[in-house]
């Protein structure tokens, strides 16, 4: 579970990470990463938050796929720069990925878009 100040929960919180000018995106057959860097100097933490549509399949599909992202994610958060926003979308695809394989496409989609906004040095 993901502590309550590193959650999105607001709609524009989500819209301004996915459509920002000066954010990146990364993805892959399974999953796409959206980050925008917001202020890092006003020590807000990274907050993260999860898309997973009808496509990726049925209620109990879905609500599985935001757990399990939910968790890779909270195990990652320390890599995460402060001041970052990141939405992570699954693809209809990652309804049916294990863990491992879900793992497996979000580091390098994570650290690409880190090092694209500035985040890493």
């Amino acid at each position: 579970m993901l502590p309550a100040p590193n959650r999105l929960r607001q709609r524009a919180d989500f819209t301004s990470a996915v459509r920002s000018s000066g954010g990146s995106r990364a993805g892959s057959r399974l999953l796409v990463v959206h980050a925008h860097q917001t202020d890092a100097r006003a020590g807000l933490p990274p907050r993260v938050g999860f898309v997973v549509s009808r496509a990726v399949g049925n209620a109990v599909v879905r609500t599985r796929t935001k757990r399990r992202l939910r968790a890779l994610v909270a195990a990652r958060l320390d890599a995460i720069p402060a001041g970052t926003d990141l939405v992570v979308r699954a693809n209809p695809a990652a309804g049916q990925a294990t863990s491992g394989e879900l793992a497996a496409a979000l580091d390098p989609l994570v650290h690409k878009v880190i090092g694209r906004i500035g985040g890493l040095a």
